[in-house]
């Protein structure tokens, strides 16, 4: 059975695109097929896959909005067993354009319908808000994954965070579960981080991964090669961190 994961949080630049590209290529390497889902208009995710965006004609959205299947935008990585739907420049509008839609949730739910049974997981990197293709990829998955930077700021607005996925639970998909939060940018030589630690605990008692991603150059420095970290620095912090915390989602199966 196919694992619809949306990775999720509306703050920005807390590591949603950077769990999205290395969780998939750390899965794969552990013999999964994964399609990553660029739903975010900004495209890193597709980039940071070695992917120009700019010079691609369709992407998730033409399969949103009815134009194409799936099948004809998923492409290749260089990852064996990682695939990619990537985001185009016409996402930008695509909220605006649904929302006259009969079943506008279930657009992307219904785009992914051809690629269930095709993979073992699905990831979604969501945008950096609770607009209509966030709420889009919370219909379509099956559970959440929460990246929460460690910073004095990070649990502001989870709270709001939490409420529209009990929302969409309540209204729109009830077999929605959120698999956990993942701590993101963690620097040890700050009180602050382990303070936002045990905040987080309060708001996942029992649903936080032991896999604490790093504050590191090279998780930072990779994208721009248009490469995950397993094949930037694989000896690095960064990608022993994403590969544990790989391991603990295969754990859960």
């Amino acid at each position: 059975m196919t694992r619809i994961i949306s990775i999720v949080n509306q703050k920005g630049g807390v590591g949603k695109t950077t769990t999205a590209v290395n969780l998939g290529a750390y899965l794969a390497k552990h013999g999964r097929n994964v399609l990553l889902v660029d739903v975010d208009p900004q495209a890193n995710a597709t980039s940071g896959l070695g992917i120009n965006h700019q010079e691609l004609n369709k992407g998730i959205y033409e399969v949103i909005s009815g134009q194409h299947p799936l099948h004809q935008v998923i492409m290749p990585t260089v990852h064996t067993g990682l695939k990619v739907a990537p985001a185009t420049i016409s996402l930008a509008g695509a909220t605006v354009e649904l929302v006259n839609e009969e079943n506008r949730e279930f657009k992307l739910h219904n785009a992914l319908l051809e690629g269930i049974g095709s993979y073992d997981y699905i990831l979604i990197d969501c945008p950096p808000s609770l607009g209509l293709i966030t709420v889009n990829s919370l219909t379509a998955g099956n559970e959440i994954l929460i990246p929460v930077q460690a910073e004095y700021y990070a649990l502001e607005g989870l709270g709001q965070l939490l409420s529209t996925i009990n929302l969409v639970k309540e209204n729109l998909k009830p077999e929605l579960e959120i698999l956990g939060a993942v701590l993101t940018m963690y620097d040890r030589r700050h009180k602050l981080s382990d303070e936002v630690m045990e905040q987080l605990y309060q708001y996942f008692p029992n649903r936080i991964f032991r896999s604490v991603i790093p504050r590191v150059v090279s998780l930072a420095e990779a994208p721009s090669y248009g490469k995950s970290i397993l094949h930037y620095r694989p000896l690095s912090k960064g990608a022993k961190a994403y590969e544990r915390l790989a391991r603990e989602i295969l754990e859960t199966e």
